[in-house]
């Protein structure tokens, strides 16, 4: 039975109209007679089998070979080079930093919940509440290739599928053991990484049954910011290790005490202004953070004095690489109890160990006071401290605890799928039957290393001897001497590790049936008929420190849990309405309806009507419509978490309040002002005000009146494949899709650098400038700083979102001497991407523009290339992939017209494969990603910003591969 199923599957990875060819993989087109009795066989998009490989949605297909090819042992990092895909966004609930070792797919730019992710046509573990698929948990040993769909397919698969269906292949054929080394490096001697992996397939019981196991381990080395040239500026943060005293504009010291202090060092009087910051020198002289007045300590590595204010890179000091460690278990059987009864049944298992980091906590979120009754203050600041017309109110500093650990967030995933099942046919025509329950858990533990506990930095700052009598030395944050010369036991009482626990279940049980009903003159009219139940159940249990505010650097964030469970069924109709005529030798038209109750969102329905014309073998137009739903997921109704949003820096970014923003400076700057003194600024300070950071606090919370997403999605296109016997064009295959999704009811959160900019009116949204405005309602500020605190962000049904554009492939095999040249080439053209905030709001046209706050934001370039050229003999290969990228317009030339940052140019990345058989025994694969070592563009014009996710940030990468068949 095992070899009859490789067979099939071989057969459809060559066929055209089920999708296009393998990205650098070889094509073998094959001539198939029409009186040919092919086995039937089912293509990801649809539940009913067939013969002829023929699909009317858009697929791409990416083969074993072209993940290869790609040296990443991340399958996310090898799809996003697709023009179909941009990276995906995923939040930690620690909130600072995303989980490591997770990543998602996004088809379109729609959003990482809006396509689903199957494995061998089934629904794979959830990796958070927000349904969100880790596809790092599939073996990359035990895929043969992936399919995806860029369409909906709700009909066919239920809720989620809205922009696509990505469909991994497991392997059927394998007969003996393979084992796989992969390892790769950079050419600056890091970031290394190493894949190993065994898979064996075997038969059992005289063939009756087959059985398919693997084994995998992965590890990657962590690389810091400061590893690349790019970084060394990072993004420049006021938080810094020497403790800066922020005054409150509520209780401000006089201007003449200030003056006093600083004309002792020489400096002129109103050089520091009374309501700035000041710092303290390692000889507890004060300087003045804005203008680096009589600043003394260093201005290399960790600090900079850039632009004239003392600050700290921040990417500098983080990783911009994980470290991660995974280990994989896949299997999966069948067995063939009678001549039309089999058994089957698979098992995945994941344990993965990822470690985030963001560089040493600052005084964020959770802030820290200091009593004036503290030995270690310096006489030059007891004296400003001394002018406040309450001198003896505790004060606030800022401070990045260098003399601390940074801030590591170890996230320890465990995850497992365990699916059984029987199918079988009926002795009716051609039906067959297959049903199969499966049970899926997530249990996440996410841990802050060396959390810093404000409880405690009180007991230490409110001592009466600065906290010696609790631990040796107790603790001086003046100064960067002091900070940062702790000793081992006051950082041992100061530090703590938490833990936050996340267990997530998914229980599926599904019966399918499928076959013919009656016969046409063009064939038999065939059916599937699906019914199927799921559930899924989540909690969310925060470490008590974290519940209780006394994390410094981390937010609050509360228990949560929630289930939801559906009752689905769904039929699909295949009609042939002509074959073998003038014009048609063939004409399909498939039908298809789902009806879905939830417990929460109450009763939907999708359905579709899509089909496939052939007026000549050869040339097909193929195309459709669907409407496609998104119930709300468990987060979406439950959820309860604080996160971080990035919202950069001034001026063209971060706070518009702050004075350096363009915001201020405008033609509209006094109106901005009143409008941030209504919104909490302190009037003392609202014309020296500076947001020190560039993120903000974001509180997403469920709601459980949502309402799903709806979305119609229109499809045409055409797949032409010469059928005349000429050398040059045997074996070339194109197609061309045009692609329209809208949709409505859309569900989020509105992100927290949104909220700002349409409060403040940079978008038009607030042109009154009104306090009240609903934007303006969900900005909590600091009453005594002014800074964000928080930025209330709760789950509505919002507005819409929609986009059109069209897809192109191109395989070609050309003969060349003793080989063939494979020319690939897929390319996606972006004609509109549209969001509709508000339902009733206008619609912002974002095509051609990238996210340089990286609050979630994504790039949607114009087009998007991928061009593979491959030498291949029989024993080797070797070639050459290109992949493009345009320039692109930086969000906010939509968000905030008036003073839009700089976009980023266009982008060119050049990589080299080789590969080499020496027998059947040895496979070698080896190759460079960047040959020409191309740095990453900047991203929202600050400085040592960019994406990960959408341009390299290691540079110049070795790899080698070693597969072995015994």
């Amino acid at each position: 039975m095992r070899n009859r199923t490789s067979a099939v599957t071989r057969a459809s990875l060559l066929a055209m109209l089920a999708s296009s060819a393998a990205v650098g993989q070889e094509a073998q087109p094959q001539s198939t007679p029409s009186d040919s009795k092919l086995e039937e066989i089912v293509v990801t998009g649809s539940r009913i089998s067939r013969a002829d490989f023929s699909s009317t949605s858009p697929i791409v297909t990416f083969g074993e070979d072209a993940i290869t090819q790609t040296g990443t042992v991340n399958i996310e990092s090898a799809l996003n080079q697709l023009p179909q895909f941009v990276q995906g966004q995923t939040q930690s609930t620690i909130g600072a930093v995303a989980l490591a070792g997770r990543a998602s797919l996004n088809l379109r730019g729609l959003g990482e919940t809006r396509n689903l992710v199957l494995l061998d046509g089934r629904r794979l573990p959830l990796s958070n509440a927000n349904a969100v698929v880790d596809v790092n948990l599939i073996p990359q040993f035990i895929l043969q290739g992936v399919e995806t769909i860029t369409g909906g397919a709700s009909a066919v698969y239920g809720s989620d599928a809205m922009s696509g269906v990505v469909n991994f292949k497991s392997k059927n054929d394998v007969d003996g053991v393979q084992l796989d080394i992969r390892s790769g490096i950079s050419d600056r001697g890091d970031a290394n990484t190493t894949d190993v992996g065994i898979t064996a397939g075997f038969a059992i019981d005289g063939g009756r049954g087959s059985v398919l196991l693997s084994a995998g381990y992965t590890d990657r080395e962590e690389l810091f910011g400061k590893e690349r040239d790019f970084y060394q500026l990072g993004v420049l943060s006021s938080f810094i290790a020497q403790g800066t005293f922020i005054p409150s504009p509520t209780n401000l010291p006089t201007q003449a005490a200030v003056n006093g202090v600083f004309s002792t060092y020489g400096v002129a009087p109103g050089a520091v202004l009374n309501s700035r910051s000041l710092g303290i020198n390692d000889d507890r002289t004060l300087f003045g953070q804005i203008g680096a007045v009589n600043y003394r300590g260093p201005t290399t590595e960790y600090f900079s004095t850039t632009g004239g204010t003392v600050r700290q890179p921040v990417t500098y000091q983080e990783y911009i690489v994980n470290p991660m460690e995974r280990k994989s278990f896949f299997g999966k059987f069948d067995y063939d109890l009678t001549q039309d009864l089999t058994a089957y049944g698979q098992f995945l298992y994941n344990k993965t160990t990822a470690t985030g980091q963001v560089g040493w906590t600052p005084t964020l979120y959770v802030v820290p006071t200091v009593p004036v009754t503290n030995p270690f203050i310096p006489a030059d600041l007891r004296t400003i401290l001394a002018s406040r017309p309450n001198p003896n109110a505790d004060f606030t500093i800022n401070q990045r605890f260098m003399g601390l650990e940074d801030r590591k967030f170890p996230s320890d995933f465990t995850v497992g799928q365990y699916i059984l099942g029987l199918r079988g046919n009926l002795p009716f025509k051609d039906w067959r039957w297959d049903v199969y329950g499966s049970y899926d858990s997530t249990d996440l533990v996410e841990t802050q290393d060396k959390a810093i506990l404000n409880s405690r930095m009180r007991n230490l700052l409110y001592a009466a001897d600065g906290g010696t009598s609790i631990c040796a030395g107790g603790f001086n944050p003046f100064s960067l001497a002091e900070s940062t010369s702790v000793s081992a036991e006051c950082r041992s009482y100061l530090e703590a590790e938490t833990h936050d626990y996340t267990q997530l279940t998914q229980t599926i049980f599904e019966a399918n049936l499928n076959g013919s009903l009656f016969s046409m003159p063009a064939g038999d009219v065939k059916f599937a008929l699906t019914l199927s139940t799921r559930d899924n159940q989540f909690e969310f249990d925060p470490d008590p420190s974290r519940e209780n505010l006394d994390i410094i650097g981390t937010l609050q964030t509360y228990p949560a849990e929630g289930s939801s469970d559906v009752k689905e069924a769904a039929i699909e109709f295949l009609v042939p309405l002509l074959a073998d005529k003038p014009f048609a030798h063939k004409l399909d038209l498939s039908l298809g309806f789902r009806t879905s109750d939830y417990d929460v969102s109450g009763r939907v329905e999708t359905y579709k009507a899509d089909g496939i014309w052939e007026p000549f073998r050869g040339f097909t137009i193929r195309g459709g419509f669907e409407h496609a739903i998104r119930a709300p997921n468990i987060g979406e109704l439950y959820n309860q978490l604080g996160a971080q949003a990035q919202i950069g820096s001034p001026p063209g970014q971060g706070d518009p309040c702050d004075v350096r923003s363009s915001a201020r400076s405008g033609a509209n700057a006094a109106s901005v002002r009143a409008l941030c003194i209504a919104t909490g600024i302190p009037t003392p300070i609202a014309d020296t005000y500076q947001y020190t950071t560039v993120a903000i606090g974001v509180i997403n919370s469920g709601n459980i009146e949502l309402t799903p997403e709806e979305a119609d999605t229109v499809t045409l296109g055409v797949v032409f494949r010469p059928e005349f016997d000429a050398a040059l064009v045997r074996d070339m295959q194109f197609s061309v899709d045009y692609y329209d999704i809208d949709i409505t009811d859309v569900i989020g959160p509105i992100a927290g650098g949104t909220a700002l900019s349409k409060c403040y009116n940079l978008d038009g949204s607030n042109p009154t400038y009104d306090a009240g405005n609903a934007y303006c309602q969900m900005i909590n500020r600091n009453g005594t700083t002014g800074g964000v605190d928080t930025v209330a962000t709760p789950y509505f049904n919002l507005g819409g979102l929609r986009t059109s554009g069209i897809d192109a492939q191109l395989d070609w095999k050309i003969p060349a001497g003793p080989g063939s040249l494979d020319v690939s080439l897929l390319a996606n053209y972006t004609e509109s991407y549209e969001v509709q905030l508000l339902a009733g709001s206008a619609w912002q046209q974002f095509a051609g523009t990238i996210d340089g706050t990286q609050n979630g934001g994504i790039p949607i370039p114009d087009w998007k290339t991928l061009l593979s050229l491959t030498y291949r003999l029989p024993n080797f290969e070797g070639g050459i992939r290109w992949r493009h990228l345009p320039t692109m317009d930086d969000i906010t030339s939509v968000t905030r017209p008036a003073s839009p940052a700089p976009g980023v140019p266009s982008y060119d990345l050049y990589d080299a494969t080789l590969s080499y058989r020496l027998n059947d025994m040895f496979l070698f694969r080896g190759g460079v990603n960047n040959l020409l070592d191309e740095e990453p563009p900047i991203v929202g014009g600050t400085i040592g910003q960019t994406q990960p996710g959408t341009y390299d940030i290691i540079g110049r990468y070795y790899y080698f591969g070693l597969q072995m068949n015994f």
